[in-house]
Parts: C-alpha cells; sequence; structure tokens
C-alpha cells in the first residue's frame, strides 16, 4: 500500500538540470543569484538521508580521532526524518554516540520538570532514546530555573559549549518568521543564548504542539545568532512549499535582522538542504529564464506569461516583443515566431480554464472544456480533511453541482474534535442539562452523572491534559451537527453525508497516529459504494496541521489499490484536487477554474458560518487573524482579479481546481 503518493504529486514538471546541475559551470550559472549553497532534493526523505549520512560520517572521524563530536540540534517536524535515519544507522550500521555532546537549540519557558511537550523531550522521542548516546552528554537549556538566575545560566550555557571545543555542527530549521532557534526577527547577529520572547507567529506556530494558544508559553530560551554561527558547519533544512518563501529570502534576499535565518550568508560553511516543493520560490525553480536557457513546456511558458504580465502591468494580449526582449523572454520568441503568437496560445489556453459547469456541461462540445460532458448526471464524492473544508474551499462549486443535478456525497475524513474549544462542549452540556431539567424533571440519570462528571474535568483541567474519550466525543458529535446544518443548507441529503472518523486521527493529541491500512479500507469501502465519476480531493497540502495531506494520502492510497484490482469504476472517474483557506493555486496550475457571483459567495459565507465552533474560538487559526470565510472570500476574489488583469473576463470571485492523474 501506497501511503506517500501525494509527495509525488508535481504540478510543474520541474527540469532536473535546475536542481541538480551536470557540472560546476552549469551550478555556478544557475545559482549565480543564492548566497547560500544549496542543495535541492525531489523528496525530503532524500534529503534528509544525506544530512544523517554526513552526521554519522562526522561523529566516526571524531571517533577515530579520539574526540567528541558536538552537536546542536533543533527540534520540530523538519529534522524528523534525519533523526530517524541516524537510529537506523546506529541499529543497522553500528553507527555509536558515546562520543557524541547533545546540545538542545531552545527550549520554551517556562514548563514543568517533566513535560511532555518540551522540545528536549521531542528530540528524546525521535534521536536521544533509541542510540547508546550517555545521558550525561546531553545539555538542553533549563525550562524551569528562577527568572532571576536566567542570565548567569545562559552565559553557563555558552562556557559549556566552548568547554567541549565548541560546535562542530548545527542542525537547525526555518521557522515562518524566518527565525533560527527562536532568534525571532530583530535579533542581532551577535546575539548568545538568552530568554526571549517569542512573537505572535512563533507562538502560533508552537501551539500545534501545546494544543491552544493559551496553553503555549510565551518565551524560550534559545541560542543565539553568534552561538549557530560559531558552528564549524551548519545546516539548514527545510521541506514543503508553507517554506519556499522564506527560503527564497534567506538564500537570495539580503542579510537583515528582519530575517535572521540571512545570517547565514555571513558563514563561510552553511549549507541549504530543501526538498523541491521548499525550493518553488528559488529562481532557478520558479524563474529559470532569469538564469539560464529553459526546457520550455506548456505549463513553463504560461507561468512566464503571467509573471510578465504583472511584471508590465498588461493584460496577456497587449505584450510585445519588447516585452519579451527586456525581460529575458527572447526564447519564446525565437520558438513561436512572434509575442502575437505566443500570446494567443497562453490566452487560450487560460481562457479553456473557466467553466460555471464543474461537472461538465451536458449536450455542449466538450473538446476544450475542463470537464466531460457525459456522464450526466455524475455521482460526486467531495472529500473534507475536516468537518468544515469542503464549504471553505469550494462551497460556490459544491452548490453549483448541486443545482446542475448532480448527485454530490460530502465525506468528512477525520471528526476534528481537537478543533473545538471546551467553553462548546460547557455550551452543549448546560442545553443538554438544561433539557433534561425541563422536559424531564431531571430524570435521565445519564445525563445528571455526565453533565456532573465533564463540568468537574474540565474545571481541573490543566494545561497539556488530554481530553477524555466522553469529552472527544462531544466535540465531534458538535462538529457533525455544524457540518450536517451546512449539507442542508446546501441542499444535499442527510444521507449523503458520510462521517469517516479515520483512526489515524483520533489520538486525542495533536500529533496523529501514521496513515493505515484502516484508514485506507474506509475510504475504499465508499468509493466502491458509491462508484464516483468525479472526486474532488484536499491539494493543500501545506496546511499548518498536516492532517490535509495525511487524509489526501489515503484517498490516494485507496484509488490507486482500486486501480491495481482493475476497478471498472475508476475508468471513467476524474479527479480533482482544491486548496484550502491557506493558499491558491498558481494560475499556471490551474486546470479548472470556477466563477462565482456575489450571490454564490455570499451563500459560500453562510455555509462556513454554520460551523460555529470554528469562527473565533477555534484553537487552530493559525498565524492569519482573518476568520476562514473571510480568507476564503479574499482568496477567491484574488483569483478572479488576477484573471480579469489578464484581460480574461471579470466575475467576483472563483474557485480553482488542478487535476490528479493517479501514477
Amino acid at each position: 500500500m501506497k501511503t506517500n503518493l501525494s509527495s509525488q504529486i508535481t504540478l510543474n514538471r520541474v527540469s532536473p538540470r535546475y536542481y541538480r546541475p551536470e557540472n560546476a559551470f552549469e551550478r555556478s550559472v544557475l545559482t549565480r543569484l543564492e548566497k547560500i549553497p544549496t542543495d535541492i532534493y525531489e523528496t525530503p526523505e532524500e534529503g534528509a538521508n544525506q544530512i544523517a549520512l554526513e552526521i554519522a560520517q562526522l561523529i566516526r572521524e571524531k571517533q577515530k580521532a579520539g574526540r567528541f563530536c558536538v552537536l546542536a540540534l533543533a527540534g520540530g517536524n523538519s529534522p524528523r526524518n534525519v533523526y530517524a535515519d541516524l537510529v537506523r544507522i546506529h541499529r543497522e550500521e553500528g553507527l555509536s554516540f558515546r562520543n557524541v555532546i547533545i546540545f538542545n537549540l531552545y527550549e520554551y519557558y517556562p514548563l514543568a520538570p517533566d513535560a511532555a511537550t518540551s522540545n528536549l523531550n521531542a528530540l528524546k522521542e525521535m534521536l536521544l532514546d533509541h542510540v547508546d548516546i550517555d545521558k550525561q552528554n546531553i545539555f538542553s537549556p533549563d525550562s524551569t530555573i528562577a527568572k532571576d538566575a536566567i542570565f548567569d545560566y545562559c552565559r553557563l550555557y555558552e562556557q559549556r559549549i566552548e568547554s567541549f571545543g565548541g560546535l562542530d555542527f548545527a542542525l537547525v530549521g526555518i521557522g515562518r518568521v524566518g527565525n533560527i532557534g527562536f532568534n525571532e526577527p530583530g535579533s542581532r547577529m551577535n546575539s548568545t543564548t538568552r530568554l526571549i520572547l517569542m512573537d505572535n507567529a512563533s507562538r502560533n506556530e508552537a501551539s500545534k504542539i501545546f494544543g491552544t494558544l493559551d496553553n503555549t508559553p510565551i518565551s524560550a530560551i534559545t541560542m543565539g545568532v553568534s552561538t549557530i554561527l560559531s558552528a564549524k558547519k551548519v545546516y539548514l533544512i527545510a521541506w514543503g512549499e508553507e517554506k519556499a518563501s522564506q527560503i527564497k529570502a534567506c538564500v537570495e534576499g539580503p542579510v537583515t535582522d528582519t530575517l535572521p535565518a540571512s545570517f547565514l550568508q555571513t558563514h563561510n560553511n552553511t549549507h541549504v538542504v530543501i526538498d523541491l516543493s521548499a525550493a518553488s520560490n528559488l529562481t532557478r525553480i520558479q524563474r529559470p529564464w532569469l538564469v539560464t536557457s529553459c526546457e520550455w513546456n506548456d505549463k513553463l511558458i504560461r507561468s512566464a506569461i503571467v509573471w510578465l504580465c504583472q511584471l508590465t502591468g498588461k493584460p496577456i494580449l497587449k505584450l510585445t516583443n519588447k516585452d519579451y526582449n527586456e525581460n529575458g523572454l527572447s526564447e519564446l520568441l525565437a520558438l513561436y515566431g512572434s509575442a502575437y503568437n505566443v500570446n494567443i496560445k497562453i490566452f487560450n489556453d487560460l481562457q479553456h480554464t473557466i467553466t460555471g459547469w464543474p461537472g461538465g456541461k451536458p449536450n455542449a462540445d466538450d473538446t476544450y472544456r475542463p470537464e466531460r460532458a457525459k456522464p450526466y448526471p455524475k455521482r460526486i464524492i467531495v472529500f473534507s480533511p475536516h468537518p468544515d473544508d469542503d464549504v471553505i474551499s469550494m462551497g460556490g462549486t459544491i452548490r453549483r453541482l448541486v443545482e446542475q443535478k448532480h448527485d454530490v456525497h460530502i465525506a468528512y475524513e477525520t471528526s476534528g474534535n481537537i478543533a473545538v474549544g471546551d467553553e462548546e462542549v460547557v455550551r452543549f452540556l448546560h442545553f443538554i442539562n438544561g433539557f433534561n431539567q425541563l422536559f424531564n424533571n431531571s430524570g435521565d440519570e445519564v445525563i445528571n452523572q455526565k453533565y456532573a462528571e465533564i463540568r468537574k474535568y474540565l474545571r481541573e483541567k490543566k494545561d497539556g491534559d488530554m481530553d477524555t474519550r466522553d469529552i472527544l466525543t462531544i466535540k465531534g458529535l458538535i462538529r457533525r451537527g455544524e457540518a450536517r446544518t451546512a449539507c442542508t443548507y446546501n441542499n444535499i441529503p442527510l444521507d449523503h453525508c458520510h462521517f469517516l472518523d479515520l483512526p489515524f486521527y483520533e489520538t486525542g493529541k495533536i500529533q496523529k497516529n501514521p496513515l493505515g491500512e484502516a484508514d485506507v479500507e474506509i475510504i475504499r469501502n465508499l468509493l466502491r459504494e458509491v462508484q464516483p465519476h468525479q472526486i474532488f480531493v484536499a491539494g493543500d497540502l501545506a496546511d499548518p496541521h498536516g492532517t490535509h495531506r495525511v487524509c489526501t494520502d489515503a484517498v490516494f492510497a485507496a484509488i490507486d489499490l482500486e486501480k491495481e484490482e482493475g476497478a471498472e469504476w475508476l475508468k471513467d472517474c476524474r479527479i480533482w484536487m482544491y486548496r484550502g483557506a491557506w493558499a491558491e493555486w498558481e494560475i499556471e496550475n490551474i486546470e479548472m477554474a470556477v466563477p462565482i457571483s456575489p450571490e454564490e459567495l455570499r451563500a459560500k459565507r453562510n455555509a462556513i458560518l454554520k460551523h460555529q465552533s470554528q469562527m473565533e474560538s477555534a484553537p487552530f487559526l493559525g498565524n492569519d487573524e482573518r476568520l476562514f470565510w473571510q480568507r476564503s472570500e479574499d482568496r477567491n476574489r484574488g483569483t478572479a482579479i488576477l484573471y480579469d488583469q489578464l484581460g480574461l473576463a471579470s466575475y467576483e470571485a472563483m474557485e480553482a481546481f488542478v487535476e490528479y492523474i493517479p501514477l
């Protein structure tokens, strides 16, 4: 069973020549805008393996010389695969960690001594508990130290690093605000280990570990920029498109304290290791025509023309030969003969993505339409990772599909229970208890008992405590009720609402279980039952919580197994990927754009608002202060504005989709 098919989605077939140059000359040409040596790998696993091999080699070299190997290590998700590979090398190849000294890069402050959410605990779970390192060789900032002792403690932490001869190797990630460790924007280049107040973006990021923002510490003790730069070798790693903008600024931008990771440009032995997704904004990947001759394909041409339109402020059909020549695109003139020929091609390509019939228009010529006319009506499944992603991501398209008489099913893949605040549980408990009092004279003992039991637990609940199974069940019921209300509003029969409750999600914690056979089998059963002609699935693989990717992998794995078995229904099925509240597809990748009228956009907002528990009180709104309906509307309007600026058509809003073709 293939459970990582989403990682193989390549919207733009990037030529290996751009990220795996044949020789040093080619590399120097491609990377001339990059100020830090940067290695790009096709997958995070491939990049992580290379770093693990390098660390293992360093440890062995130090062992032969009879010296300590001093490592500064970060927590978080980015180095997880590196640590997994090191554990494998330890077990399978006998790599010993007896000579290794570990310095934890940062620690949240304050925390209880035994806090499961500490960064040190994460390092132990990922690496330290699985190798033969001497516990006395593990050093970490103390999250319990008294405030008036922090200054002296941090000074001693620096001295301890020096006592081992300094750092041999530092492995760091990059945060959403360009921080390394918790060196937030504004950190000085000469900063050393210190207590730092975390900014709002970093706390929001850390809240994924602590459950809610209220439970997240407001500060951290972190190695300073100067401490990190003192390491003999520094590796910065990043995976996924959510890190793409920070990587571009770090690697190609100026050195500035507004992006502390950019200080790594001043280090003479720093390397950036990223996957293709994290590299997507680098010039050699995103705009290769600015640094080299290109291997042109339709999507790269479309990307270049859209970029040229935005650069010149012109619609497609007004671009001239001069515009192409002055902006590094003369190759296209040589290929097509004139600007007019390229303009017409791209204009028609984009025009053909627009359709008001997302399920296909019956009795119409579908030669240039994104979806085929037949069969009509179609059986359709919309897979929604959480119980509101369907309306947030494609609420306008769902209404259009229903109005056009297609048989629409919504499959809610997870309960979404951990995203419900405790106050919502209390509100519903008050209701059911009041109902019991008013209409049954408090005669239902189950309600009386559960009301008292759950209220007591919530009153005594401490930071980091897991919800009981009863509380998680109630939170799941709240989200089911909201989803049903939204479906009813969109005229979808309740027997077409499927609550799959995939097991991987039901841990009660932020950290989920790996995708398993049970999850995939639940998806397969629904596919076999409905035998859809169209599937819509979350393509928002950079979502901040990771659930979207796992849910999408579950669907793709189920489809892959059905394909292996030669399922007849799959031969007449198309799969479309939508984006969520966080970002839109790049216009060069859009293959279907569904216009939304002002009335439809208002109806979409109303459907989103049915999910009341996910408005202001939702724990996982992320770094963006806009509510989900606001983000969604802004994104849909932004897509429509872009189409308008390119000279195509002027709509209130648009929802965009990319087709997924099973591998």
